[in-house]
């Protein structure tokens, strides 16, 4: 197995995805922990980012210690699209000093709702670490759809592809369970530490709720469904988790 990776500039350790535009998850080192901030409506990508450099500078923080963007695109991209968006947006964790152009410390999820889209690639949320004088294990693990990563594209190894019969997006749910229980491993975790579990499908989970969610342990704090497709074309089926103990919404006006 994989071993986490120091991100000592962010006084966190990260999980290395094998792909530039996130790693697999990023957990808080000794003396510190995560937040989450969440807006209370998506915020285009450049000012959002504008907008966290504020949070964290007002925190007495470097921008290094962002830790975890949550993001939401007005529909699903084609490969090379995905591509040429996460050119962009590596490129200002570049310019912070996080992304070494190998290595991205930082976990994503990016999914587009199918109900009142933003009009372009927005921020929803995000995390970064900060200082504690307690014992606080806390982490974010990135989103993941039903393939592999750090293959020479999706199309060919997405998992029961173009397949939504209930058996396909079953194994679909049971592959990406699994890199989620994969991914916590790496950082020292598993589902009991976890305090929140996202969904992001607009098909019908509720045939393997049970039996894949919630006898997994993933659901030890309910399950967060947004109705939302993943952020590539034909990707059906995609979640992420956390363990954090401290969550605040920022009002946009």
């Amino acid at each position: 197995m994989i071993e986490a990776v120091l991100f000592q500039a962010g006084n966190y350790r990260f999980v290395p995805s094998g792909v530039l535009q996130y790693s697999g998850g990023a957990a808080a080192e000794e003396g510190y922990t995560i937040r989450r901030v969440v807006f209370s409506k998506p915020v285009p990508v450049e000012e959002g980012f504008r907008r966290i450099a504020d949070i964290l500078r007002e925190e007495g923080r470097p921008l290094t210690a962002l830790c975890g963007c949550e993001l939401r695109s007005p529909a699903q991209a084609t490969e090379s699209g995905f591509s040429s968006f996460n050119e962009l947006y590596v490129q200002t964790l570049k310019d912070w000093g996080i992304c070494d152009g190998v290595n991205n410390p930082v976990a994503r999820s990016n999914v587009c709702p199918e109900v009142d889209p933003p009009a372009q690639p927005s921020f929803y949320a995000f995390s970064y670490t900060v200082p504690s004088e307690t014992a606080e294990n806390t982490f974010v693990v990135a989103g993941s759809s039903e393939v592999p990563e750090g293959r020479s594209n999706y199309k060919d190894h997405l998992i029961r592809y173009k397949d939504l019969s209930p058996e396909g997006l079953l194994e679909k749910a049971r592959w990406v369970l699994t890199e989620m229980e994969r991914r916590l491993a790496v950082l020292g975790y598993d589902w009991s530490h976890c305090t929140g579990t996202q969904l992001y499908i607009v098909h019908n989970p509720h045939p393997f709720l049970a039996q894949e969610f919630a006898r997994r342990g993933a659901m030890r704090f309910g399950l967060n469904w947004h109705y939302v497709r993943p952020p590539v074309v034909d990707m059906e089926f995609e979640m992420d988790c956390r363990r954090v103990l401290n969550e605040r919404v920022v009002v946009v006006d």
